[in-house]
C-alpha cells in the first residue's frame, strides 16, 4: 500500500498553530470529529496519513468489531490517530480497555463526564488524552481529572451537542484556560476561522461535517447529497420532552427520523411512569435509536426515515472533492487569513 505524501503546513502558519501540531503529532492541529459509521479505518487513516489528524469512532459497535477497526486502522498508517469513546455507551468500558491495551495514542473521551479513574487509566496506559468541554466548570474538572487537552464544542456542531454555541464558550473557556490546548470544534468549516481561532488561543480545530463530504468518505452519495442541499438553519436540534428522562440533544437534518424521535421520547416516559423501565435503560434506548437512526442513512442511504446528523456548517459545503484538496484548501486559506491580518495590522 502507498502511503500519500501530507498536505504541507507554511511557515506562517507553523509559527501559530505549533502547540496543536506538537501536541496531536501532525502536520496539521485540524481533527476529523468522530463520526459513527463515517470515522472508519479507511478514513481515520487517510486523515492522518495527509497530515491532518484522525478519530477513529466506536459508537456502540461490539467490542471485537471496534478492536479490529483499530488494528486495521494502524495496519494503513503510522501516524498518530486517536480513538473516541462516548461515555454513555453500553460498550464504552470495553471499548476504553481497547484502546489501552493496544496503547493507542490519543484518547477521546466523548458523550458525557467520564470518572477521573477512566481518564487516569486512559492516562498510564500511555495516551493523550482529550475530554470535551461544553462549560468552563466542565473544562476545569477535566482539567482537575487529569485531561491533556480540551476540545471545546458548540451548540453548532453535528450529532450529539451541548447548549451553549462556540462564539460563548470561546470567551467562557478558551480565553480561560491557557494550561492545557484546546480545539475547538462546532460550526467549522473553513481555514479562514481556523486561523483566526488559533490567533485568539486555539491550539487547532475540529471538523466533521466538512469531511463528510471527502470523496473517500464512505457516507452513502446520497447522504452527501442532502448536504450539497441543505441550509444552515435546517440542521435543528432535538428537544427534551422532561427532565425525567435526561437526553443529549442531537443535531440532525430534519426529517421524519427527527418527529420519530420525539415519538419515542413520549412512549419511553410513559414506560417510565408505568415502572416498565428504569431511566439507565431508557437512556440506553436513546442511544439505540440514533446509532440505528445514523446507520440507516449514512450506509444505507435512507435519508427519509435515518438520522441526518450534520452540524449547522452544512450549510457552508456544497461540493464533494478529495479530502486532500479539502486539506490544501484549509491551509491555504488559513494562511491567506494570516496576510490578511498583517495587512490590517499595518495599516
Amino acid at each position: 500500500m502507498t502511503t500519500p505524501s501530507p498536505v504541507s503546513s507554511t511557515p506562517a502558519l507553523d509559527r501559530i498553530w505549533r502547540r496543536g501540531k506538537e501536541f496531536l503529532g501532525s502536520e496539521l492541529p485540524v481533527m476529523c470529529g468522530a463520526m459513527t459509521w463515517i470515522s472508519d479505518p479507511q478514513l481515520v487513516s487517510l486523515m492522518s496519513n495527509l497530515g491532518a489528524f484522525g478519530v477513529l469512532a466506536a459508537g456502540n459497535m461490539p467490542p471485537e468489531l471496534f478492536a479490529q477497526y483499530v488494528d486495521d486502522t494502524r495496519a494503513r498508517t503510522s501516524r498518530p490517530f486517536a480513538g473516541n469513546v462516548i461515555t454513555i455507551a453500553p460498550n464504552y468500558l470495553a471499548h476504553l480497555d481497547i484502546l489501552c491495551e493496544r496503547r493507542v495514542g490519543h484518547i477521546v473521551f466523548a458523550g458525557s463526564i467520564p470518572r477521573a479513574s477512566e481518564v487516569q487509566k486512559a492516562k498510564d496506559s500511555g495516551a493523550k488524552v482529550l475530554c470535551f468541554a461544553s462549560t468552563g466548570s466542565i473544562a476545569a474538572r477535566m482539567i482537575d481529572y487529569g485531561a491533556d487537552a480540551l476540545i471545546l464544542e458548540g451548540s453548532e456542531a453535528g450529532g450529539h451537542i451541548g447548549h451553549v454555541s462556540t462564539v460563548v464558550l470561546l470567551q467562557e473557556i478558551l480565553f480561560n484556560f491557557p494550561s492545557v490546548p484546546i480545539f475547538v470544534a462546532g460550526g467549522i468549516a473553513t481555514g479562514k476561522l481556523i486561523a483566526h481561532l488559533v490567533l485568539m488561543g486555539a491550539a487547532g480545530a475540529q471538523m466533521g461535517t466538512r469531511f463528510v463530504m471527502a470523496e473517500e468518505c464512505a457516507a452513502h452519495p446520497r447522504f452527501k447529497d442532502v448536504f450539497i442541499r441543505a441550509r444552515a438553519r435546517e440542521a435543528i436540534s432535538t428537544p427534551q420532552y422532561s427532565a425525567k428522562l435526561p437526553v443529549v440533544s442531537v443535531r440532525a437534518l430534519n426529517n421524519h427520523a427527527m418527529e420519530h424521535f420525539g415519538e419515542l421520547q413520549l412512549q419511553l416516559l410513559e414506560k417510565l411512569r408505568l415502572g416498565e423501565v428504569n431511566r439507565q435503560d431508557a437512556q440506553f434506548k436513546v442511544e439505540e435509536y440514533w446509532v440505528g437512526s445514523l446507520r440507516r442513512a449514512a450506509v444505507d442511504g435512507d435519508v427519509e426515515e435515518g438520522s441526518l446528523m450534520a452540524g449547522q456548517s452544512v450549510g457552508l459545503v456544497n461540493r464533494v472533492q478529495p479530502l486532500r484538496e479539502i486539506l490544501e484548501e484549509v491551509v491555504f486559506d488559513a494562511d491567506q487569513a494570516l496576510a490578511e491580518v498583517r495587512r490590517r495590522l499595518d495599516a
